[in-house]
């Protein structure tokens, strides 16, 4: 999967955590903390629908790497690449 195939899944799991945001608007490039101004417990359960969304569990230690659209993208990239194809595909909340 590309990181082009990954931000809607981003997208997604920030759409579950603040659902009043224009998602299609934010800035690939600009934490999105910044962006939607959420707190500590908002970033945790954005956390969660990530894994939630495409099986991949963030330890905290790497909570750092998530901070645009662009580096969840590339870090969920990677995971899942380590983790190879016999795990399947992320799934999106319609599937």
């Amino acid at each position: 999967m590309t990181s082009d195939d990954l931000t809607p899944l981003v997208r997604q799991a920030v759409a579950v955590v603040v659902p009043e945001a224009d998602v299609q608007a934010l800035d690939p490039a600009v934490p999105i903390r910044d962006q939607l101004d959420m707190d500590s417990m908002d970033f945790i359960n954005f956390v969660a629908a990530l894994d939630e969304l495409t099986h991949v569990a963030v330890p905290e230690a790497e909570y750092g790497r998530l901070g645009t659209l662009e580096s969840c993208a590339a870090y969920l990239r990677e995971q899942l690449a380590h983790r190879g194809a016999s795990a399947g595909p992320p799934r999106s909340r319609d599937g």
